[in-house]
């Protein structure tokens, strides 16, 4: 066994051990660090000290991204100032951006997830990881890069865009891994192929590290099949770690958890009750040893559950369903909840739809106009018209038989919509409001 790869298998009651007692040291040192965690607990009327079993981790309050933007940039911030070395942020997109200061500690932490999660995809010191997630603020990146340095991998840190470029030195390196997000990997291949270059014959790559964005069984599916390689997902977040706080194993449909650091709940995100294993609800972590931004309940806004029953593999981490949807990302559409992954899964089943699709939202003074652009696939684009009519159909009925709904269904040529090099926009929502 790799020797990275043993905190995998700790027995569980000295698992629940070890979180009970990392528990009990981080709630206080974030009451005493952490003005709105401490007015929280006294409102809530809860103190450090009524955590005497995991179960009373329920009494205390949740934390979500709107108190980070809040308290921006550092009010949130437990560590002095001389213990933080790095500051990851989110883009701010939607308002002022996320600060998270880390402490050495805590960047250990985060590398140390991000290696365990290659050492279990199969991947070893004689691998070549090609980190193709952007660098800087993003952990993406990063995350990749220091998980494989400490596995003992040879890097290739190319980051994000430059996609000829990347594809030349995939193949004169020998990079047998890549990391990035899975739109941007289907980027990669669609100019791979006008290059004529083919994953399968021209490069060595054997592994695919995907993660930061959500994607369904059928993209997986799709990406093995273009590429030949063994894809793998991997789970993480700014506020909690980056990438390496959950990975998949070669047995589960799912993600194992490194519970050593990172306590899951699940959560009814209506009535906020903890819900047990094996229930579907909002995903909630707490870092157990981050000590620069400590996350307490942190509400992640992402739709899984905990598995229940042991995993073939012998680890003893619980197992989190793949993320397939998020809280916030849900649409409702003439009263109707709909997930951008339902879209994706339905379109996945029609043969000649490419996996590059975009939802188009709108609005007139009474209804909500829904649109679908697909593209299809070279050989499917034709001035057939009657052939084309015949696969909007079947497109439109993929999508009526899961949704319910019959958005307006718009082919589209190869390569027409919008690529990313980065995390893609699958929803354009220009609704009024």
């Amino acid at each position: 066994m790799n020797p990275i790869s043993k905190p995998d298998f700790t027995p569980v009651p000295e698992l629940r051990k070890m979180q009970l007692e990392k528990l009990q040291k981080l709630i206080p040192y974030e009451y005493e660090h952490v003005a709105l965690f401490r007015r929280r607990c006294d409102e809530k009327g809860v103190k450090p000290r009524d955590l005497v079993t995991l179960a009373d981790l329920a009494k205390f309050p949740f934390m979500k991204k709107t108190d980070l933007r809040d308290e921006y940039p550092l009010g949130l911030t437990a560590a002095p100032m001389r213990d933080i070395v790095r500051f990851h942020c989110s883009s701010g997109t939607t308002g002022k951006p996320i600060c998270i200061p880390s402490t050495q500690g805590d960047l250990d932490i985060w590398s140390e997830g991000a290696a365990r999660c290659l050492a279990m995809y199969g991947i070893t010191q004689d691998d070549v990881v090609q980190v193709s997630y952007g660098y800087g603020l993003f952990t993406g990146g990063l995350g990749a890069h220091y998980g494989a340095e400490r596995l003992g991998c040879a890097v290739l840190p190319t980051g994000a865009g430059n996609t000829e470029k990347q594809i030349m030195l995939m193949q004169d390196l020998g990079v047998t891994v890549i990391c990035c997000t899975p739109s941007y990997f289907l980027h990669l291949a669609t100019v791979a192929e006008k290059m004529g270059v083919d994953f399968r014959r021209d490069t060595k790559l054997k592994h695919g590290v995907f993660g930061a964005e959500p994607w369904t069984d059928e993209i997986r599916t799709r990406i093995e099949q273009i590429s030949g390689i063994t894809a793998h997902d991997i789970y993480g977040l700014t506020e909690i770690a980056g990438p390496g706080v959950a990975g998949n194993c070669p047995y589960c449909h799912g993600l194992h958890i490194w519970e050593d650091h990172f306590y899951p709940e699940i959560i009814d995100p209506d009535t906020l009750e903890v819900l047990p294993d094996g229930e579907q609800g909002e995903l909630v972590f707490t870092t157990l040893d981050r000590f620069g931004t400590p996350m307490i309940r942190y509400r992640t806004r992402d739709i899984s559950r905990l598995q229940t029953g042991e995993c073939p593999c012998g680890r003893t981490m619980r197992v989190m369903d793949r993320i397939h949807a998020r809280s916030d990302d849900m649409l409702i559409i003439h009263g109707v909840n709909v997930f951008p992954s339902q879209i994706e899964a339905c379109l996945m089943k029609v043969p000649e739809a490419a996996p590059h699709y975009q939802i188009l939202l709108s609005s007139t003074d009474t209804m909500d106009l829904f649109e679908i652009q697909v593209e299809i696939t070279a050989e499917a684009f034709s001035d057939d018209m009657r052939a084309l009519e015949g696969l909007r159909r079947r497109v439109l009925d993929a999508v009526k038989s899961v949704v319910g709904l019959s958005p307006k269904i718009t082919l589209v040529a190869p390569g027409s919509l919008p690529r990313s090099e980065g995390k893609i926009k699958r929803v354009i929502d220009n609704r009024r409001k």
